[in-house]
């Protein structure tokens, strides 16, 4: 028999408002007593000598530095927009809200 027991899968059913048959209780015991099974195995894993991260691999800013350029005048921005009001672009309304 596992570890874990029908009640307790019938409780974490409850927990979790998911109806699971009476008649299945056993198989997802099982199930559940194998995943934390496997969770034990990899916590005992010796990781004194592995300092804490974040992520397996050094990483280093990839984006170009923010630096001011010239930009369009709103004018020309919009000079090749199919629709055009108030010097912004006119685009179909989605929404029914003001």
């Amino acid at each position: 028999m596992s570890g874990i027991s029908q009640e307790d899968v019938a409780h974490l059913a409850r927990l979790a408002r998911i109806d699971i048959p009476t008649d299945q209780l056993s198989h997802y015991a099982n199930q559940l007593d194998a995943i934390l099974s496997a969770v034990a195995q990899v916590s005992k894993v010796a990781t004194d000598d592995v300092p804490a991260m974040s992520h397996p691999v050094p990483l280093t800013n990839v984006f170009r530095e923010d630096i001011p350029g010239v930009s369009l005048a709103p004018g020309q921005a919009v000079a090749g927009a199919p629709a055009v009001e108030d010097e912004r672009f006119r685009v179909p309304r989605i929404l029914d809200e003001e």
